[in-house]
């Protein structure tokens, strides 16, 4: 038998034992990759919007502190008295707003939903290369997600000492006043870190060894390279973060010192750990929300990408550079500024080089294009935008003389939140709407998408940039009452600004999420291709069924070649061979 008969017999079997499984089989304990995309997508969703409304808390008790907050006089005390927020609740919402934010709703998305759903298909292959590996990364994400949650109700509440849990606030419950909603918080995060090594290795695997003939390294599209190489952050960072978290746990309940001063252990081992893995973490995040504004940008410009392997090249500089800057979160930790500060300083603005590079990239991709302003571009392009104005204030804060005043200020926040919040959140909205005819075989209504990003955009950027203002001003972050204290009242109608603003971006997410699901059941059916792009996800049909492609597509070229001289169309699949003629030769 041929290779070629080989995989038809294997595929057809593939086939007819998918379409005998149960319901429970194929649905929830399914192997199939985008099935399992589609899941993490809905739980990130899920915790999304549970992120979401402690924001909303957070910031109500930051402008009209210790008022009732409503639709809270449900929660009982001593969370709350009557809808008012007490001191230690507060510090367990700000916790676990950040917590839920950062590791169960945009990784989920954008690494789990959108790692998974795509990278098969645009390698054009049939399903990712550990199939069952797979199904267990999702089902051990949903445990993590629970024990987190479920911290909410043990005595003493939630964890309380910070998304960075810095000990020894963390490592004592005493000193916080939380002793197992700390510990949860700590296996949770342990937990999530093994689902996210085992995508990491399946993902790395898939990407090397089994793409479609002809797809070589620089074929890939844009947005497979940003995963895999944030598959590989992950798998060098995670294991930091939870050997770290796991001598934490010892710490609290074993009786160990790592971080306990008394018993010879040093606090500061816990800041080098964490923000090991932590500031490759923000590229992590950032790094697929880049890829996604990358693989839209060239579709809806008609035009090839401008500079695809100095992109590639800058990703991997970039990348790479991401492990060494980690002491720029130190600057106040007791480190020589003249010595150390200078170095990671150096470090730190070296790494907005390539950034900077391919920021530029994306941009000259626009210029003199044939711009159409869908919606998935909008987003799209407002990716970009919150990715060079939120970058701005990195830049800022790479350097010791600047960082040390406003370090743990509102200035920190307002910038972590423009590429966190701002960026990771437009790139979600942009993949949702550009994918959704791909995975749901509906399109979501295009009219109410426009509104909703101009919308988001002007009120994202009202509720962030003036936290710049406060945070020089000097708000800190970790406050629960700016009014307690006299320096910081007449910046009190900044914070009621930014909470009204807050308010309104928060409703206009009910415009996305009712589209979303709205559309899911009575969207318009689409085409295989509605876009017109190059990418092979778009020769499978929409949704793709089990083993994604009827046979496996043939490389012919890169992903990017609009408005090529080769087609009669703007357009040229990659997959697209061209037969030449006689008159031709």
């Amino acid at each position: 038998m041929s290779d070629a008969s080989a995989v038809a017999t294997l595929s057809q079997a593939t086939h007819i034992e998918h379409g005998q499984a149960s319901l429970l089989r194929t649905c929830v304990f399914s192997t199939d990759h985008k099935m399992i995309g589609k899941q993490f997508l809905f739980l990130g969703i899920v915790m999304l919007i549970l992120g979401g409304l402690m924001a909303l808390m957070i910031r109500w008790q930051l402008a009209w502190p210790e008022t009732q907050v409503p639709g809270t006089r449900w929660i009982p005390e001593p969370f709350m008295t009557d809808g008012r927020m007490d001191p230690a609740f507060y510090n367990a919402l700000f916790t676990m707003h950040a917590t839920i934010m950062v590791f169960f709703a945009v990784m989920p998305i954008l690494i789990g939903a959108f790692g998974n759903f795509l990278i098969p298909l645009m390698i054009g292959t049939r399903d990712m290369a550990f199939p069952v590996l797979n199904m267990l990364s999702f089902w051990t994400a949903v445990p993590a997600a629970v024990v987190m949650l479920a911290s909410f109700f043990v005595p003493g509440g939630a964890a309380a000492a910070g998304w960075t849990a810095y000990p020894p606030l963390s490592a004592v419950p005493s000193y916080s006043g939380v002793d197992w909603g700390q510990n949860l918080w700590i296996i949770s995060l342990a937990i999530l870190g093994v689902s996210s090594m085992m995508g990491s290795i399946n993902y790395i695997t898939t990407i090397i060894n089994m793409r479609a003939p002809g797809m070589t390294l620089f074929h890939l599209p844009l947005v497979i390279w940003f995963l895999f190489v944030t598959a590989i952050l992950l798998l060098l960072a995670l294991p930091v973060l939870t050997s770290a978290a796991v001598m934490l746990l010892f710490d609290r309940t074993l009786g160990t010192s790592f971080y306990l001063p008394e018993g010879g252990g040093e606090p500061l081992l816990w800041q080098h750990l964490f923000w090991f893995f932590g500031h490759p973490e923000v590229y992590i995040v950032a790094l697929p929300a880049l890829g996604i504004a990358a693989e839209i940008l060239p579709v809806f410009a008609r035009k090839p990408i401008f500079g695809y392997r100095f992109i590639v090249y800058a990703l991997i500089t970039a990348s790479a550079l991401s492990f060494i800057v980690w002491g720029h979160h130190m600057y106040v930790s007791g480190m020589d500024p003249r010595i150390l500060g200078k170095v990671f300083m150096v470090l730190t603005i070296a790494i907005s080089a390539p950034f900077s590079l391919i920021a530029l990239n994306l941009l000259a991709t626009l210029w003199r294009g044939s711009i159409k302003l869908s919606a998935p571009m909008l987003y799209a392009i407002g990716t970009l935008s919150l990715f060079i104005s939120g970058g701005l204030g990195g830049i800022f804060l790479g350097s010791p003389a600047v960082d040390i005043p406003l370090h743990d200020t509102y200035f920190v926040v307002g910038h972590f939140h423009l590429i966190f919040a701002g960026v990771t959140l437009f790139a979600i909205f942009a993949g949702v709407s550009y994918w959704f005819p791909k995975m749901f075989g509906r399109s979501m209504n295009e009219t109410i998408n426009k509104v909703h990003a101009v919308l988001t955009f002007v009120t994202l950027q009202a509720v962030f940039f003036p936290m710049h203002l406060l945070g020089v001003g000097g708000m800190m972050r970790r406050i629960y009452n700016p009014l307690q204290y006299d320096f910081l009242q007449h910046l009190q109608p900044i914070n009621v600004f930014i909470t009204w603003s807050a308010i309104v971006l928060g409703f206009a997410q009910i415009l996305f999420v009712i589209n979303f699901f709205w559309s899911l059941c009575a969207g318009k059916e689409t085409e295989r291709n509605p876009w017109k792009a190059n990418t092979l996800e778009w020769t499978a049909p929409s949704p793709p069924p089990h083993g994604n492609f009827d046979a496996i597509p043939v490389v012919c070229r890169g992903p990017y070649e609009y408005s090529s001289p080769e087609a009669t169309q703007d357009y040229l699949p990659q997959d697209l061979r061209f037969v030449q003629t006689a008159s031709q030769a």
